[in-house]
């Protein structure tokens, strides 16, 4: 079954760190989903840029939006794509993960959107 973990950020923090530190999360992260990989969980990942754009279509109408956006608080930085027999085991994995200690990992099941 597949689950996704995304890693939500606060907006802003990756500035913080020195270059020292950000290759030191880096590390961690491409370690992590190393291990996952290894043990035959690991679909799908990748890190994402903090820039965005959002897009509205509203009665026909095309509206498109630059960020940053200063209503946001958190950024989504990052996911990761699992096989896992349960939601437990996707949330073991998501314990797991490096980030847990700086960010937000949201655990969401893939499938329908209408039931």
């Amino acid at each position: 079954m597949p689950y996704m973990l995304l890693i939500v950020e606060p907006q802003g923090q990756r500035r913080l760190r020195s270059p020292e530190e950000g290759r030191a999360v880096y590390e961690q992260m491409l370690a992590y989903s190393a291990g996952l990989k290894a043990r035959g969980v690991l679909l799908e990942s990748n890190s994402l840029r903090a820039e965005s754009v959002r897009l509205d279509m509203r009665a026909g109408r095309r509206s498109v939006t630059d960020g940053p956006f200063t209503e946001s608080k958190e950024l989504i930085g990052g996911f990761f794509l699992l096989d896992c027999a349960t939601r437990e085991q996707a949330l073991s994995f998501a314990a797991e993960c490096p980030a847990a200690q700086w960010a937000t990992i949201e655990v969401r099941e893939l499938g329908p959107c209408y039931d």
